[in-house]
C-alpha cells in the first residue's frame, strides 16, 4: 500500500509532537484586498516567524490567509511567486521546518513551492472526497498530486485535512472511513483534525476516532488549540497547528504575540510531560 520508507516525525521536527505555528500572510499580488506593498508583506511575515521561533514551536506553516475570497482550486501565478519569495525569506531567517499551504486548495503550487525553496511539508484541505465549501464544489485530487511529487522527484510531505473546516462533504462518509480513505486511498504521511470553522477546536472524542482510524499516521489538531484546552487535545493527537490563540487579543486579524506563543508552547509541553509519565509516547512515522 505504501512505498515503504518511513520518516519519523522527530527527524523533521526534533520532537514526536511538533507544534506547528501558522504564519498568516497579509493579502497577496491579484487578491481582492492586496495593500500594493510586497515590502510590507514581507514585513510581517519576518515579524511573526520571528515571534513563533523565539516562542520555542517546532515548526512553521505559511498561508495565503488573507488572500480570501479564495479561489477554490489554482491560483494566480503571482501569488505563486509571492509565496516563493516570502517562504525563502522566512527560511533563511529561522531555522525551523517550514510548510506551505497555498488556499483554498491548491496543492500542486504548494508542492512545486516547497519543493523548489526545500520545504519540509505542504498542508492539503481536500486531497480526497468532495466537498462543499463558500468557493462551491471542491473535489480532491491525490492522484495528481502524488504523480506531481514523484515527477518533480519531491520529498516533500503531504498532511491532509480531513472533512476540512468550512466546508460540508458531499455525502455522508463518516469519519473514520473518512480518515481511512486520506491515508490508504489518497497516501496522505499525516492527517489533521479540525472544527467546524477557524479558530474552533475538534471535539477529544473525534480526535480519538481519527487516532484509531489513522493506525499510526500522525494525527494533527487543525484549528481551535488554545493553552486552556491543549492538555484536552493532545491526549488524542501527535501534533498541533496553531494560530488564532497565538494572535495579539486572541484576535485572528492582530499579528502573532511571543508571549502567547510562549504560553502555549509551555501549556502543550506539560501537557505532553504529563501523558508521558502516565504513557510511553512510541515513535510515530510518517507514511511516504
Amino acid at each position: 500500500m505504501f512505498s515503504g520508507r518511513q520518516v519519523n516525525l522527530n527527524q523533521i521536527f526534533k520532537t514526536p509532537n511538533p507544534i506547528i505555528g501558522v504564519v498568516h500572510l497579509l493579502p497577496l499580488p491579484t487578491s481582492a484586498r492586496w495593500g500594493g506593498s510586497l515590502k510590507a508583506v514581507i514585513d510581517r511575515a519576518e515579524q511573526e516567524a520571528t515571534a513563533l521561533a523565539s516562542g520555542g514551536v517546532d515548526g512553521i506553516i505559511v498561508e495565503n490567509f488573507f488572500d480570501a475570497p479564495f479561489t477554490k482550486a489554482q491560483v494566480d501565478p503571482a501569488v505563486v511567486s509571492a509565496m516563493t519569495l516570502i517562504v525563502q525569506r522566512l527560511m533563511n531567517l529561522v531555522t525551523l521546518p517550514v510548510g506551505i499551504n497555498v488556499l483554498r486548495n491548491d496543492p500542486q503550487s504548494g508542492m512545486a513551492i516547497a519543493t523548489c525553496v526545500n520545504a519540509q511539508f505542504i498542508r492539503v484541505n481536500v486531497l480526497t472526497g468532495v466537498m462543499a465549501t463558500d468557493q462551491g464544489l471542491i473535489e480532491g485530487e491525490a492522484h495528481q498530486l502524488l504523480r506531481y511529487r514523484r515527477e518533480l522527484g519531491s520529498d516533500v510531505k503531504i498532511l491532509a485535512d480531513v472533512l476540512v473546516k468550512h466546508a460540508r462533504p458531499l455525502g455522508s462518509p463518516n469519519l473514520t472511513t473518512a480518515v481511512q480513505e486520506t491515508i490508504e486511498r489518497g497516501l496522505a504521511d499525516g492527517v489533521i483534525l479540525s472544527g467546524w470553522a477557524t479558530g474552533s477546536p475538534p471535539s477529544l472524542e473525534d480526535l480519538e476516532l481519527a487516532s484509531a482510524a489513522a493506525n499510526g499516521t500522525p494525527v494533527f489538531i487543525g484549528s481551535g488549540a488554545s493553552w486552556e484546552n491543549i492538555s484536552t487535545l493532545m491526549q488524542a493527537a501527535d501534533g498541533v497547528i496553531v494560530s488564532s490563540s497565538l494572535k495579539r487579543h486572541g484576535r485572528i486579524e492582530q499579528p502573532i504575540d511571543p508571549i502567547r506563543v510562549s504560553q502555549f508552547v509551555e501549556a502543550t509541553r506539560r501537557s505532553l510531560s504529563a501523558r508521558t509519565e502516565l504513557k510511553p509516547v512510541s515513535s510515530v512515522k510518517l507514511h511516504s
